[in-house]
């Protein structure tokens, strides 16, 4: 388990857009408001490929 997944979750509230990735704990993404594709399917970059566009 990941040792700060309290600020994670406490930031994820917080925060407007919230995601969290695929493989992150179930807590974790039911704090997010959405969920990318995990870090081993390269989430972050296809998430920010569909907000703005082929990088």
């Amino acid at each position: 388990m990941n040792c700060d997944i309290g600020n994670d979750i406490e930031m994820l509230n917080y925060c407007g857009y919230s995601y969290a990735m695929e493989n992150a704990s179930e807590d974790v993404k039911a704090a997010a408001k959405f969920v990318c594709p995990s870090n081993e399917e390269d989430g972050v970059l296809v998430t920010l490929e569909k907000l703005f566009g082929s990088i």
